[in-house]
């Protein structure tokens, strides 16, 4: 498009202005050029791709894409612009965004403002290239990367010099960063009775999913990142909730401290994406980076109990490394590997055998996805009923059927 072009009056009458340049450089070295949109400035992040073809207010808002720039494999983003009821949290944690081509006019009965205006609103700055189907083929080929955008200075070498200072996400400890600051509670919706209590340990929790749970009679407590065993267990539960996070598990050894001291007491766990990790180094199993992560809502994962496929929505960069050809001993008895990724073989779920937990590394809220997975958490509500108060001390062995 020429300059004339930008500048001729649109058919509502708007003058557009005329295209800011901006750049991407990738630690690598690799640059691509492309015009700015959002806010003005500079942002520093990990540089990862996101396959979805909707919902892009959600991946905005989820905590769990904090210090990383998500660039979107879908060609046009901001159709239906943005509203005041699907953020999963009160802001947008991206570091920065990357699209084809931002919608420059939204349409949607729904829509209260445009996406460029909320990432102006809120300093997120933005870059539309050409090259989004480059960029995510080299991201694969190469491996999430630290990276940055400017939109005001345009001398890639400089750029590259301060990006290969910026934080890596190895080593990340970032629960603490976007947990909340105090607990609260979500009860059942309209009024209704609690038929159970949930302690929800918020290490980067998408709003829609303690409402899931709120749904099944949940009178959910949602506590920070930081709550110990006895935090937890002085709710008196009827069992515990791990969240979705962002950071590297390795370092979170707080959350690690409390998981292995709720199995102790034997109440029911459930933990989804970054909680599945942490029960994984909770069990003493070892966990890694991924060479560029799955974000996305359409990655097959088997039920390996039940041979059953779902197609589900992920986030994660890291996993857990755990044994796939059987049973495998844990400090709290026998566990196994209960969900795979049929893509590439990475696990995606664990189960113990020997007391009332389980985990997935997806996000069965599905905001945004597929509802495949939703059943998880009526699984979570059977496994506390079955287990009564006190989970494994009150009745004996109950088994997590996910």
């Amino acid at each position: 498009m020429s300059t004339a072009d930008e500048q001729r009056p649109a058919a509502t009458g708007r003058v557009i202005a005329p295209a800011v340049e901006g750049i991407l450089v990738l630690e690598d070295g690799r640059t691509f050029h492309g015009r700015a949109f959002g806010a003005v400035g500079e942002t520093f992040g990990e540089m990862v791709f996101n396959t979805a073809m909707t919902g892009y207010q959600e991946t905005l808002t989820d905590p769990s894409y904090h210090r990383q720039i998500v660039a979107m494999t879908a060609p046009h983003i901001g159709n239906t612009g943005v509203n005041d009821d699907d953020p999963e949290s009160g802001r947008i944690w991206v570091a920065g965004y990357v699209v084809r081509e931002p919608a420059r006019v939204p349409s949607n009965w729904r829509s209260t403002r445009s996406l460029d205006a909320e990432l102006q609103r809120q300093g997120v700055v933005g870059l539309a290239i050409r090259g989004t189907r480059a960029l995510t083929r080299h991201l694969r080929e190469r491996g999430a990367m630290r990276a940055a955008i400017s939109t005001v200075g345009t001398d890639p070498e400089t750029l590259l010099a301060r990006v290969r200072t910026s934080p890596a996400m190895a080593g990340a400890e970032l629960a603490a960063e976007v947990t909340t600051a105090e607990p609260y509670v979500v009860a059942p919706p309209g009024g209704a009775p609690a038929r159970l209590r949930v302690a929800a340990v918020d290490l980067g929790i998408k709003a829609m999913t303690p409402q899931r749970l709120a749904e099944r009679g949940c009178e959910v407590h949602v506590l920070p990142a930081s709550a110990t065993a006895a935090d937890i267990l002085a709710l008196d539960p009827d069992g515990v909730f791990f969240s979705n996070g962002p950071g590297d598990p390795a370092t979170a050894e707080g959350p690690v401290a409390a998981m292995r001291g709720v199995l102790a007491a034997g109440r029911p766990v459930f933990g989804i994406c970054f909680g599945n990790q942490i029960l994984g180094r909770a069990l003493s199993l070892g966990t890694y980076k991924l060479r560029f992560g799955h974000r996305g809502v359409n990655q097959p994962v088997q039920d390996r109990r039940t041979g059953r496929v779902h197609i589900t929505s992920h986030n994660h960069g890291f996993a857990v490394d755990a044994p796939l050809d059987g049973p495998f001993d844990t400090p709290y008895g026998w566990a196994e590997v209960s969900h795979v990724d049929l893509n590439d073989g990475v696990v995606e779920g664990l189960r113990l055998l020997d007391r009332p937990a389980f985990s997935v590394q997806y996000h069965p809220e599905a905001a945004a996805g597929p509802h495949d997975a939703a059943e998880l958490f009526d699984a979570f509500v059977t496994l506390m009923e079955r287990s009564g108060p006190k989970g494994v001390q009150e009745g004996g062995t109950v088994h997590a059927t996910s």
